[in-house]
C-alpha cells in the first residue's frame, strides 16, 4: 500500500512534466492566493461522492445512442501513480479518486447515467476518445487550438501554476518584482523554470536583483529546503501545491497565475469527440452543478477552489498552435 508521502512525491513528479496541462505555457500577471481553512483530504476508498439527482431537461440533451445505454463511460488518464489531488488511486490501490472523477461522476448524475470510470494512460485516453470508447475525458486536459480541431471542450477549472512557501510567511507573489532577489526552487527543464528565468531577466532589466534560482534532485529535498529556510518558495503546478498544503500542513500558496500566458487564462475542460452531440449536455450539467453549489463543494474537497471558473464555456480560446 502506498503511503501518503509516496503519493505526494508521485504527484509532483507527474505534474512537473506538464503532460496534461499544455507544455508551452507562458506567464500572466500572478494573482495572490494565500489559503486559509485548508480542508483535510480523504484519500481512502470510501469517498461519499456527490451524486446529484437526474435533471430531466438536461438528460434529454444526451444523444439517444448514449442515453439508451444508461451509462457514461469516463476516461481518466491517471494510470500508475496518478496525479493527486486530480486523479489517483486511494489507499486500497484500486479505487480511482480525486477532483476529476468527482466532477465526472456528478455530471453523470445530472444526466441520469451510471458513471463508468476507466483509469487509463494519457495516450490511450485520447485513443479511446477518438474511437468512441470513452464518452468523456476528465483528466486535467487543457484547451488548445490544436486539440479543438479534433475535440469539443467544456471548461470547469483554471489552468494555474503556484508559488508555495513556508506556512506563516507574510509576502505574496503578484509579478516578477516580488521574487527579485528571492531564492526560488523550480524543476529543471520544466515550463516553470522557463517562466522563472524570464521573470529574473525582467527584474534585472528593471534594476532589481535577479532571482536566485535553485534546483534540487528530489521533491523531498525541495521541501526540506523550504522547511529549513534555505529557499523562500517553490514554483510548480497549482494542484500539486494545493495537495501538499492540505496533506503536509506546513506550507501555503502565496501566488498563482495562468499557465496560458499574459493575455489568456488557461482552462481545463471535459473533453469529448468533436461533433458527437454531447458537449451541450455537459455544459448544461456543469451549469446545474454550479447553480446547486455542488461544483464548489467538489473543489473544496480537494483544496482547488482557487481554480474555480465563474461559468462553464464551450470551446473557448485555447493555447495557440504556434505557442505565441
Amino acid at each position: 500500500m502506498r503511503t501518503r508521502n509516496a503519493l505526494l512525491a508521485a504527484a509532483i513528479a507527474a505534474a512537473s512534466l506538464t503532460a496534461c496541462a499544455a507544455p508551452d505555457e507562458t506567464p500572466k500577471a500572478a494573482q495572490a492566493a494565500v489559503q486559509a481553512g485548508t480542508p483535510k483530504i480523504n484519500d481512502g476508498p470510501d469517498q461519499n461522492r456527490i451524486v446529484p439527482a437526474k435533471v430531466d431537461a438536461i438528460a434529454a440533451l444526451v444523444p439517444e445512442k448514449i442515453r439508451s445505454t444508461g451509462r457514461l463511460t469516463i476516461g481518466v488518464g491517471a494510470a500508475g501513480a496518478g496525479f493527486p489531488p486530480l486523479a489517483f488511486t486511494a489507499t486500497d490501490n484500486k479505487t480511482l479518486i480525486g477532483s476529476e472523477p468527482d466532477i465526472a461522476v456528478a455530471i453523470a448524475g445530472v444526466l441520469g447515467l451510471e458513471p463508468d470510470l476507466e483509469n487509463t494512460s494519457w495516450e490511450n485516453l485520447f485513443i479511446g476518445l477518438d474511437s468512441g470508447k470513452y464518452d468523456v475525458g476528465a483528466s486535467n486536459i487543457t484547451v488548445t487550438e490544436l486539440r479543438k480541431q479534433t475535440y469539443d471542450f467544456v471548461t470547469y477549472r483554471k489552468d494555474e501554476l503556484a508559488f508555495e512557501a513556508k506556512k506563516g510567511v507574510d509576502w505574496t507573489v503578484t509579478g516578477p518584482k516580488d521574487v527579485a532577489g528571492k531564492k526560488i526552487a523550480v524543476g529543471s527543464g520544466t515550463n516553470q523554470e522557463k517562466i522563472l528565468v524570464e521573470w529574473s531577466k525582467q527584474d534585472v532589466a528593471d534594476g532589481l536583483p535577479a532571482v536566485d534560482i535553485k534546483y534540487y534532485q528530489t521533491n523531498q529535498a525541495t521541501y526540506l529546503a523550504l522547511g529549513s529556510g534555505q529557499i523562500d518558495a517553490y514554483l510548480g503546478p497549482n494542484p500539486t501545491s494545493a495537495y501538499h498544503v492540505a496533506v503536509a500542513g506546513e506550507t501555503q500558496i502565496i501566488g498563482t497565475y495562468s499557465g496560458a500566458g499574459a493575455g489568456l487564462q488557461g482552462k481545463i475542460a471535459l473533453t469529448t469527440k468533436k461533433d458527437n452531440g454531447l458537449v451541450q449536455a455537459y455544459k448544461a450539467a456543469l451549469d446545474e452543478l454550479q447553480k446547486s453549489g455542488d461544483y464548489t463543494k467538489i473543489l473544496q474537497r480537494w483544496n482547488l477552489t482557487s481554480e474555480a471558473v465563474d461559468a462553464a464555456e464551450v470551446n473557448p480560446p485555447g493555447l495557440p498552435i504556434d505557442g505565441k
